[in-house]
């Protein structure tokens, strides 16, 4: 009976220092107030107040409220020209209708919307020439509901990137650019912008990959990313974990919004002095076009592997065709930089200081070759080191024809010196390989071809063979090979 006694007593000491102990544990019981329960108990858990914050959020959240500020949006808005439509003729005469057509077209603006980021204290900011092409106003809006009026600096339609200035603005807080080349696939990145209107929205992803050309120009070198990007994105920054851009938010897969493509800002970097000084971006010129090599024209030309671009083309008085380089030669290097694959040439020689003379390193029938250059200016739309992708032929399956006067009409040609292809048959290797009627055949091997009796008399007993085509103002090497 004792020891039941001392238990029992012992169970309701405990029971009693245990209701105490809870009454006095913080937030546990909210103190009287609007919300709460008759018995001042709270149907909700608040954060215990003795317990550090540090640490809740998340460093992204912490580099995007930090950059806030300095993401704009950037609403354009151009003026359109339409034709007013007449009113049909059985409504002429009736009661409210005009007894004519309405004369003169009328007008109407459209408004656009994209993102810019500061990069200055006094005012200037980073966009995509797209989001500010042609328009007649462009009017920045801050986070805080500030607005003023931008003019534009410069464009560079090439790349896409345009500055913008707005004037009297105090308190900018400029982004740091960051460093492109630096980031790697899997990175960590984040956007904002304004998609859709949905003012400062911030995504998250990584980068998907580097170097990706989407066909938007010569200068192609996109960072692919799945943080999310949409229309309104244009222009925002893709920032890394330190808080820096290395990116312009430029482009997306219609069908995905997990594929957008933004420019390296060392890109943006290399050109803005001159868009702040001259408005536009002058570009150093060689004069040549070229084309990937593959495994078909490495063999057919011999080479130790596939580096270098190859020269299909010399345009006649340029700096390639004043310094010696042909047809045919494969560029190693340009000014001591290699050239590892055909689309790093078109960069390397953009950025290449007009008037400089440059060592360009060629592989020629085997053997190295040095000729020197003078980098000329590249100030005329069709002055690019272009850069045409192969047409890869495996076997025949074409028509040709000789240059007459009947088939040059036909398919637009003011002159031909070799033979030009008149039919492809579908689902035949001239077709998978990509050859078009009106492309005109101007040699074969190294030996131009006369006429198409010799072309077809010297491709009977070849299992492959390389061609030189004309296409337009451009001239390309390609493998056609039998099946």
């Amino acid at each position: 009976m004792k020891t039941r006694s001392r238990l029992a007593a012992l169970f309701t000491f405990l029971t009693a220092f245990g209701l105490l102990a809870a009454s006095l544990a913080p937030g546990a019981f909210a103190r009287e107030q609007d919300g709460v329960h008759g018995t001042g108990e709270r149907f909700w858990q608040e954060p215990d107040p003795l317990i550090s914050r540090e640490g809740v959020h998340s460093r992204f959240a912490e580099l995007a409220r930090d950059a806030a500020n300095s993401v704009v949006n950037v609403h354009t808005s151009k003026t359109v020209t339409q034709p007013q439509m007449p009113f049909p003729d059985i409504f002429r005469g009736m009661p409210g209708m005009p007894g004519h057509p309405p004369t003169g077209p009328r007008e109407r603006r459209v408004p656009s919307m994209g993102t810019g980021f500061v990069i200055s204290a006094d005012g200037y900011i980073l966009t995509n020439n797209h989001v500010i092409d042609g328009v007649d106003k462009i009017e920045v809006r801050f986070q805080n509901g500030d607005t003023a009026e931008a003019e534009v600096v410069g464009k560079d339609p090439k790349t896409d990137v345009a500055l913008i200035r707005v004037e009297g603005v105090d308190g900018l807080e400029p982004l740091v650019l960051g460093d492109s080349d630096e980031i790697l696939p899997g990175d960590w990145v984040f956007a904002i912008g304004n998609p859709f209107g949905l003012a400062h929205t911030v995504t998250v992803g990584i980068v998907s990959a580097k170097g990706r050309q989407i066909g938007q120009g010569p200068y192609d070198d996109f960072i692919q990313t799945d943080a999310a990007i949409n229309p309104g994105n244009s222009g925002g920054p893709l920032m890394n974990v330190r808080g820096e851009v290395i990116g312009i938010n430029t482009a997306i897969n219609p069908a995905a919004n997990t594929i957008g493509f933004a420019v390296p800002v060392n890109l943006a970097k290399s050109i803005l002095t001159q868009l702040r000084d001259k408005g536009h971006v002058e570009r150093g010129w060689l004069g040549v076009g070229i084309q990937q090599i593959d495994d078909d024209l490495r063999e057919a030309f011999d080479l130790p592997n596939r580096e270098g671009a190859l020269v299909s083309q010399v345009m006649p008085g340029s700096p390639a065709d004043e310094a010696g380089i042909e047809r045919g030669d494969v560029i190693l290097s340009f000014d001591g930089e290699a050239v590892g694959e055909m689309k790093e040439l078109p960069g390397i020689v953009s950025t290449t200081p007009i008037g400089k003379k440059v060592k360009v390193l060629l592989l020629r029938d085997g053997k190295e070759k040095t000729v020197k250059v003078k980098v000329g200016l590249l100030d005329e739309p069709d002055r690019i080191a272009k850069a045409a992708e192969p047409e890869g032929l495996d076997e025949l399956g074409l028509e040709v024809q000789d240059p007459t006067p009947a088939v040059l009409q036909r398919f637009g040609l003011e002159q031909a010196d070799g033979v030009v292809v008149t039919s492809v048959r579908p689902v035949s290797p001239a077709d998978e390989a990509g050859l078009r009627p009106g492309d005109v055949i101007l040699e074969l091997g190294s030996d131009p071809i006369e006429n198409a009796k010799e072309l077809r008399e010297r491709l009977k007993g070849a299992d492959r063979a390389v061609l030189l085509i004309e296409r337009g103002e451009s001239t390309i090497f390609t493998t056609i090979r039998k099946s």
